[in-house]
């Protein structure tokens, strides 16, 4: 992968500041649109979310420092373990899906809950 790809990438990416607009999902398939296969293109979208993860929880817990206290590192240190592992799970898991699969469910997902919003929006059934 080149420094071209990742910049192509990264606008790709850029497109999921349209609200509704999946980051990995539009990180993945721009990836792919861009000639990365599909597993190079799903990792680097994850590599593309460490920094980005860091940073929002970073500026959330900055924002929120006037709940925190010392008595709550233990929680803190329990939440991140368990997160790590978790994560490491699913995108282990994800890896491998993405390797045999393709993205037609997803997309077809995106479509129906899309649809589904703006309906019960527009019908005013729900309120988002």
């Amino acid at each position: 992968m080149t420094w071209r790809d990742a910049l192509k990438v990264g606008f790709a990416q850029a497109t999921a500041l349209i609200p509704g607009v999946s980051r990995s999902g539009a990180t993945i398939i721009g990836g792919m649109l861009f000639g990365l296969s599909r597993r190079t293109a799903t990792e680097f979208s994850f590599f593309l979310a460490v920094p980005t993860l860091m940073a929002a929880g970073a500026y959330d817990l900055y924002k929120n420092r006037a709940l925190l206290s010392t008595d709550d590192i233990g929680l803190f240190g329990i939440g991140t373990v368990t997160a790590f592992f978790s994560a490491f799970v699913c995108i282990r898991w994800l890896m491998r899906y993405v390797a045999s699969h393709d993205f037609r469910i997803f997309a077809w997902y995106r479509i129906g809950f899309g649809l589904f919003i703006l309906i019960s929006a527009y019908t005013g059934v729900i309120k988002w």
